[in-house]
């Protein structure tokens, strides 16, 4: 009866997440999209003016000599004309918006933000940087309790059979949140997608864990079969926003499956394995929709609100992992 009801739980808490998530619903504005076109050809939005804009995107001119190229500082910082007139456009977007009592929307799969001494998005980059040190000392904290703290094989190899798992985990994850660190200081194409794969990935590969950890999988051959469909369509989405198409849309809601059906799915482990840590996993299971839902947390960026979350929710996941290897 527990299972029927905890399945019934995963799938209306799934099918409400998918329903009420809109990306990118600011970018495909006609006025916010009026405004970008104009900046572009003119330069200009209302009487702020960008000279760099009289550049093509590449940061080349296309009639002009090499003196006439855009200046280093500019290239670094990549606030072309297009970035800027986005950003702009952006800004005087949304306070059309809030004076009409609207709330915020996306623009570009991103909630509304404000440049702060050359940093894009610095509560999200802050919360970022503060997820990989945490990430870091949860790892360190796993490897010296294994290997120092409790006794080994012969081989000088871990008695817990799911040790590898977790530290290809918390690789995957100090991956993710140093490129989210990168992305969110400074939005170009390569460090969006290098952000989106790898957030992808930890979540594609924790969905895998959580499944054999929670599920006690210990043969190969069964990992095998549980891992080689997980794999397979983390692959595909990765290569399918890549090289076809970086949906917003389609990649949240993608991604809000995987975190939230592992959430779930410890959840459920803990309670029926009466984990010590199991009220503390439930109060996170219970924040961390909303996070990813509210467009703004005490006025910071949504994304930063989730990146706060993750920070607790990851100490309370890690306590489970030190005791789950006893079990």
């Amino acid at each position: 009866m527990m299972i029927d009801r905890s399945s019934i739980a995963l799938f209306l808490v799934l099918s409400f997440l998918v329903g009420v998530l809109d990306a990118s619903a600011g970018d495909s504005d006609p006025r916010y999209r009026t405004c970008v076109a104009q900046c572009e050809k003119t330069g200009c939005v209302g009487e702020r003016c960008f000279p760099h804009c009289k550049f093509p995107s590449d940061g080349v001119a296309s009639d002009g000599p090499w003196y006439m190229q855009e200046p280093l500082y500019l290239k670094w910082k990549q606030w072309d004309c297009e970035s800027d007139c986005r950003y702009n456009c952006m800004i005087d977007r949304e306070k059309e918006r809030e004076a009409l009592g609207d709330g915020p929307v996306k623009y570009h799969g991103k909630w509304p933000f404000k440049r702060v001494f050359g940093i894009q998005e610095p509560a999200s980059v802050a919360f970022s940087a503060f997820n990989l040190a945490m990430h870091f000392h949860g790892w360190l904290s796993f490897f010296i309790l294994l290997y120092y703290n409790l006794p080994l094989k012969q081989d000088k190899k871990a008695y817990y059979e799911f040790a590898s798992l977790w530290h290809i985990y918390g690789l995957l994850a100090m991956n993710s949140w140093f490129w989210s660190a990168v992305f969110h200081s400074r939005d170009v194409d390569l460090t969006e997608k290098l952000d989106y794969s790898s957030a992808v990935a930890l979540l594609g590969y924790s969905l895998l864990l959580t499944i054999l950890r929670s599920f006690n999988v210990r043969d190969e051959a069964a990992r095998v079969m549980v891992a080689a469909p997980l794999l397979a369509f983390t692959t595909t989405h990765i290569l399918f926003l890549n090289f076809y198409s970086l949906d917003y849309g389609w990649n949240m809601k993608v991604c809000v499956v995987m975190g939230v059906a592992q959430l779930l799915i410890w959840a459920i482990w803990a309670g029926r394995t009466h984990h010590p840590s199991r009220w503390k996993l439930w109060v996170v299971d219970s924040l961390m929709p909303m996070l990813y839902g509210m467009p703004q947390l005490f006025h910071l960026p949504a994304y930063g609100g989730v990146s706060l979350g993750t920070m607790p929710s990851f100490e309370h996941l890690s306590s489970l992992r030190r005791l789950s290897s006893s079990l």
